[in-house]
């Protein structure tokens, strides 16, 4: 009754503005409802608009079969991690120790095979069980000990680490070492010709690994319980959610993909280094939120992680065929995380 009279005393011009105003709200409010569901609409359209642009500003180039195959090796490793990092994240959690972990599997499963003569395969088998090992520690302090994953998965960063140059003695192992002693750890770094591009066995294992997450998480009772322990972990553990064995699996997961990232990156880099991939932590938690995964937790899908590395990995292509410094990518990314950022604050503001 009260708006009734007040827009009574409005003119019909005034009317107009409280209807406009009224209609945009309206407008905003289905829109921020909208991305709330859809979460990955945000992250397919930046991709979508950096192909087109970076296409116009380079030119046919830049769609060449050999540019993209050669942005799809790029990305195939943090696309991985990626994955590892949007299941934790999705639980509220973080973790700070992904890259470490790979670089340490790594450097295992190279010692093991070329520097002590153990056959790839039980090379390779042992690697995978220290990831899970690895993933299982994180899990272990963080539910045993009620400790904040940030800090946590920060100490076991440098833990794996400093283990990983202890074992290495901070040397790499060489390609001719590996292709003499073990070709099987290179396998994810051969690959096939489609249309011209070559798309590594490394680049299938990213999609993958990203096509089971996604059937795991929306298609099974433990994915479901994955999202309710990081939307509301009290309400978790009153529906019945063993929330502490939910977190603890989910860090074993998350260090078995990085074991398999592990595996990859040997294929990729072509040698077995203690010191690759420095940056992979950080440039999986960028992947993850870019892709639209909140670090709230309990929203999101596993597909936008996915988007997220392949936007990193143009823009990155794209900035550099356009001759911009390669400082003007990192101002890039960090502007893109920013504005990711953003936006699920906006999302969740509205959704509330």
């Amino acid at each position: 009754m009260a708006r009734q009279d007040f827009e009574n005393k409005l003119g019909d011009g005034d009317k107009s503005v409280v209807q406009f105003e009224a209609e945009r709200r309206s407008f905003v409010g289905r829109l921020q409802h909208f991305l709330h569901s859809y979460p990955t609409v945000v992250p397919v359209f930046i991709l979508f608009a950096s192909l087109v642009g970076f296409g116009l500003v380079v030119g046919g180039k830049f769609f060449h079969p050999f540019n993209v195959s050669l942005i799809m090796q790029q990305v195939s490793i943090i696309g991985v991690l990626a994955a590892a990092q949007a299941i934790i994240i999705l639980t509220a959690g973080i973790d700070l120790s992904v890259g470490a972990i790979m670089t340490l599997v790594a450097v295992l499963m190279g010692t093991l095979a070329v520097q002590m003569g153990v056959d790839a395969p039980l090379a390779l088998l042992f690697g995978f069980c220290i990831g899970v090992f690895c993933g299982a520690l994180n899990g272990f302090l963080i539910t045993r000990f009620k400790l904040p994953p940030f800090i946590v998965t920060l100490g076991t960063w440098s833990i794996f680490l400093a283990t990983n140059r202890l074992i290495s003695g901070s040397q790499s192992i060489r390609s001719q070492d590996i292709d003499a002693a073990a070709p099987m750890l290179k396998w994810f770094g051969e690959g096939f010709l489609v249309l011209g591009a070559k798309i590594t066995y490394g680049s299938v294992l990213m999609f993958a690994v990203f096509a089971v997450l996604w059937y795991v998480l929306n298609k099974t009772a433990w994915g479901r319980h994955v999202y309710a322990v990081g939307d509301d972990v009290e309400a978790a553990e009153l529906s019945g959610i063993r929330t502490n064995r939910q977190l603890v699996w989910v860090y074993v997961l998350a260090g078995a993909i990085c074991a398999i990232a592990a595996w990859s990156s040997i294929g990729r880099v072509g040698s077995v280094s203690p010191n690759a991939f420095a940056e992979a932590n950080l440039q999986s938690i960028t992947a993850v939120v870019i892709g639209g995964i909140s670090l709230f937790g309990g929203r999101g899908s596993i597909l936008g992680p996915l988007f997220g590395t392949l936007i990193v990995g143009v823009f990155e292509a794209g900035l550099r065929q356009a001759g911009l410094d390669v400082q003007w990518q990192v101002f890039t990314i960090g502007w893109l995380i920013i504005i990711a950022v953003a936006i699920d604050q906006w999302i969740r503001k509205v959704s509330a």
